[in-house]
């Protein structure tokens, strides 16, 4: 499984009040674009004009007006299927979570064909396979990047989802989030506390994070101690699916470590920087410790 995804970071503001889902199941796109300040009444009507003279759908009509763009047509798409939709410049979520605010461009597509590909291989196989680690050999490869989104768009799936931010050196998952660090899996390893550790996405209703914590001296043998065997065996009864962030490879055998703990890994590589040498070391050395590779994802450079 090789896929390559990218990213576009342009991004429509728009100021308009928040809706719940029951507000769109029922309403027409024009109606729901209008209600949300994307469409004037009047260019509505125009549309429908256009629409009952050309025996066009609505938005090949509204495109041929020039009032509607396609990010406009796929936000009220996406609100009268009940899929979560986020509007940059109204969530604490980073814009690097494409998957939350852009759901149709090439990069989120790419990161679907890999979920349904998970779901055959791995978290379909057996009723244990709940974990997965995402791993790559060099800092840079996009690790983070493509934990984060597969667990936006597992969650959209209806799918309950855990983000585990095993990256204890240079965790980059709660600023993604925008969730607080002060407690997470170094200060729930050590013992220290578990109380609210796991914090809930309210923006992905199926979507909970679990940060890195406070930095420790030690997180190589923090990762190795039974509490965290014991912790994934816990939450494997409350989440059906469970990713991993890690370290690079090549740094650290964190990586390695956590891997053992998921049982499976998904290795990113960077288009034209990766190295075939360090990745088949990386997959060797996994094999080795009885994880098993599920697949690849290229990311661009």
């Amino acid at each position: 499984m090789v896929i390559t995804g990218y990213v576009n970071r342009r991004e429509k503001k728009v100021n308009a009040p928040l809706k719940t889902p029951d507000d769109f199941r029922n309403r027409t796109i024009g109606a729901i674009l209008v209600e949300e300040g994307r469409l004037l009444p009047e260019d509505a009507d125009r549309i429908a004009k256009l629409q009952a003279k050309k025996g066009l759908k609505f938005g090949e009509a509204a495109k041929k007006l020039r009032v509607l763009s396609d990010d406009d047509i796929q936000y009220a798409l996406a609100r009268q299927f009940d899929h979560p939709y986020l509007m940059p410049g109204r969530s604490r979520l980073s814009k690097e979570l494409v998957a939350a605010f852009t759901p149709v461009v090439p990069a989120v597509e790419n990161l679907r064909a890999v979920r349904n590909q998970l779901m055959l291989r791995w978290f379909g196989a057996k009723p244990d396979n709940r974990a997965i680690a995402i791993v790559s050999a060099d800092s840079g490869d996009g690790r983070s990047w493509v934990a984060a989104n597969l667990a936006v768009v597992f969650s959209q799936l209806g799918e309950p989802t855990l983000l585990i931010d095993g990256d204890l050196r240079q965790p980059r998952q709660h600023r993604l989030f925008g969730i607080d660090n002060k407690i997470g899996l170094s200060t729930l390893l050590a013992g220290r506390s578990a109380e609210g550790a796991i914090q809930g996405i309210a923006e992905l209703p199926n979507l909970s994070v679990l940060p890195a914590g406070t930095a420790a001296p030690n997180p190589q043998e923090l990762i190795t101690r039974s509490t965290f065997g014991r912790f994934l065996d816990d939450v494997k009864r409350r989440f059906d699916i469970i990713i991993l962030d890690t370290p690079a490879a090549s740094n650290c055998a964190d990586a390695q470590m956590l891997a053992v703990r998921a049982g499976a890994a998904l290795v990113i590589a960077c288009d034209r920087r990766s190295r075939i040498a360090e990745l088949t070391r990386l997959a060797d050395d996994m094999r080795e410790g009885g994880v098993q590779i599920v697949g690849s994802l290229i990311r661009a450079a």
